[in-house]
């Protein structure tokens, strides 16, 4: 599909910061105050703006940019309500899925934040996690043990990004690294909005020996701009309601399990 753009994995500090500040002025702002803000020269600004816009995540106007929409996220309060149902059907089946002792890596996001809910009556759990709202649902908890990503929490989403928490992250091995998407497509896979959480749930894959992607139907056919990974490296994903065929077609593709979480069984490959 034309519309999905991968962003390049390893954009510069400055344009995240870019892109924070456009998502915290609500999706646009002029050359001159992002100047200000970050404390630059507007010609570096426009010089990271070209950048941004070939890679299709903004578009220049004159004197100022705005963020492409499919980028801008809800807050995490507001995403907790978004189909809300259907992220408790794939809680449960999740946390039917996770053993007493397991060990596993929970990212940001409102589906995962709805399995730390289920999993309250689990026991010694080794969590570890770059959301506050995971680690307020399971610490002190049935004996858990709960390790927390540092670095500055974003003021949306709670969440613990950076190279401090990256690094952080590299010192565990997990049983399982459950992921959260923004979308899922049947050309590209799975997608985030932010660079940071991609960056993030790349090397929290890599610390895995099993990597479960949880998406509810309504990320179905959407897009997001960044393409997180080669989709293969996936094991399974998780959902309330059976794909698309074509979404079902990448799946099966990439060898990866389908969990339907309104159902009593799981769709193999």
């Amino acid at each position: 599909m034309s519309d999905i753009v991968q962003a390049p994995l390893h954009s510069n500090h400055r344009e995240r910061e870019i892109l924070e500040e456009l998502r915290l002025a609500g999706g646009a702002s002029r050359i001159q105050f992002l100047a200000e803000r970050l404390a630059v020269s507007e010609e570096t600004i426009r010089r990271n703006i070209r950048s941004l816009e070939a890679n299709g995540l903004v578009t220049k106007v004159h004197g100022g940019v705005h963020i492409k929409d499919s980028i801008i996220e809800q807050p995490l309060h507001f995403r907790m309500n978004e189909n809300a149902e259907a992220k408790r059907m794939i809680a449960a089946r999740v946390a039917a899925m996770i053993q007493n002792g397991d060990t596993l890596f929970l990212d940001i996001g409102s589906t995962t934040a709805f399995i730390a809910v289920a999993l309250q009556k689990h026991q010694n759990l080794f969590i570890v996690t770059n959301a506050v709202s995971v680690a307020h649902a399971l610490a002190t908890r049935n004996g858990n043990r709960v390790f927390f990503a540092g670095g500055e929490l974003r003021g949306h989403d709670g969440g613990a990004f950076g190279m401090e928490a990256t690094n952080f992250l590299r010192r565990f091995n997990v049983r399982h690294a459950v992921l959260s998407v923004g979308a899922v497509n049947a050309v590209s896979g799975f997608m985030l909005h932010d660079l940071e959480e991609a960056e993030y749930s790349r090397e929290a894959a890599r610390r895995a020996e099993n990597r479960i992607i949880v998406a509810d139907s309504a990320k179905f056919g959407r897009s997001a701009p960044i393409v997180i990974d080669d989709p293969a490296i996936y094991d399974m994903m998780v959902t309330d309601d059976v794909p698309p065929a074509d979404i079902r077609a990448m799946l099966d593709r990439n060898e990866i399990d389908l969990v339907v979480a309104s159902q009593r069984r799981m769709e193999q490959r």
